[in-house]
């Protein structure tokens, strides 16, 4: 038997994509989403064209070889979050 966190949400210890209503994108584990902010660990954020790429091209290049995580631990205010989706769902 594993642990069981029922009061983590369903996308805890999922590898997720959170798109912000501003330029930036994360990409980390999801631990905790509550109506306040999402929390991440092993996260990075990318600025649209920073390093000459989109936040598409971050995320697919992120979805097929992984992300490297540069942010131990971070929370999105859910004020700023235009969306939430799983990685591995959105690998080409």
């Amino acid at each position: 038997m594993g642990t069981f966190h029922s009061d983590k949400g369903a996308l805890h210890g999922i590898t997720v994509v959170v798109r912000t209503t501003g330029s930036a994108v994360y990409i980390g584990r999801c631990d905790t989403q509550t109506p306040h902010a999402i929390f991440l660990n092993d996260a990075d954020k990318h600025e649209e064209g920073q390093d000459g790429k989109t936040n598409d091209e971050y995320v697919q290049t992120a979805a097929q070889w992984g992300h490297w995580p540069r942010i131990p631990q971070v929370s999105v205010p859910a004020s700023e979050i235009a969306s939430v989706e799983k990685l591995a769902e959105l690998a080409n």
